[in-house]
């Protein structure tokens, strides 16, 4: 394992080595100490290694990634995972704003709450959270999924597309165009192979679905009023 004191070696000789990775690399497991809240940690990879970082970080920490591992053991400020297009990224504790923003593809999943804008415009990543979201969360979201095993705020899913939206717990409010939707078996299946990659133990069977009611994309002059 390549170990990286951020502290004494700053941020940019961090993302330098980890951008030099590549498919055939031999150094594939990296720990990163000493982070106190940086911003930017492991952003850009595109590299099968894994990156533990040991402690909290700031903003957009393992932004558009590709191929990576990342595991952070702390908390991480607004934006982790943005634009994201594939691999894991997962966050022992808390997330701030706009976790997993426009994100592609991959997997996010934070064990602690995650704050507002929760999965704002993602295109196709899967994000599961162990605990609760803040609102306006999934935000014109077209595709992908959003696993909820705690409560959501208000305006969940307002103006989304095509995304799937699942919550174990209360929803404070949903958005425009955001209604409850039924539960068929396919979704069942999804759901239960999200909280296994997760590492959460909830049940499919608690959760409820959520997704859009097609009435603002599709123009409808009867419908004019809400756009």
């Amino acid at each position: 394992m390549q170990t990286f004191d951020l502290e004494a070696e700053g941020l940019r000789a961090l993302n330098t080595a980890l951008h030099a990775q590549n498919d055939t690399t031999n150094q594939t497991a990296w720990e990163v100490i000493n982070p106190k809240g940086s911003h930017a940690i492991a952003v850009g990879l595109d590299a099968p290694i894994e990156v533990t970082v040991k402690g909290s970080t700031g903003y957009y920490c393992g932004g558009m990634n590709q191929q990576a591992t990342i595991n952070v053991h702390g908390s991480v400020g607004p934006g982790v995972a943005e634009n994201m297009m594939s691999g894991t990224v997962v966050i022992e504790g808390d997330a701030s704003q706009y976790a997993g923003a426009t994100g592609h593809g991959g997997l996010l999943v934070i064990k602690g709450n995650a704050s507002s804008r929760c999965g704002i415009s993602m295109k196709g990543i899967d994000i599961v959270v162990h605990g609760n979201i803040g609102h306006m969360s999934a935000f014109m979201a077209q595709a992908g999924s959003l696993v909820v095993c705690g409560d959501a705020g208000d305006a969940l899913g307002d103006s989304c597309y095509e995304a799937k939206l699942f919550v174990r717990g209360s929803v404070k409010s949903l958005g425009a165009d955001c209604i409850e939707k039924e539960m068929r078996p396919e979704h069942i299946e999804l759901l239960k192979d999200l909280l296994e990659r997760a590492g959460a133990d909830a049940k499919p069977e608690e959760f409820k679905r959520y997704g859009s009611a097609r009435q603002l994309y599709n123009f409808d002059v009867d419908n004019a009023a809400a756009y």
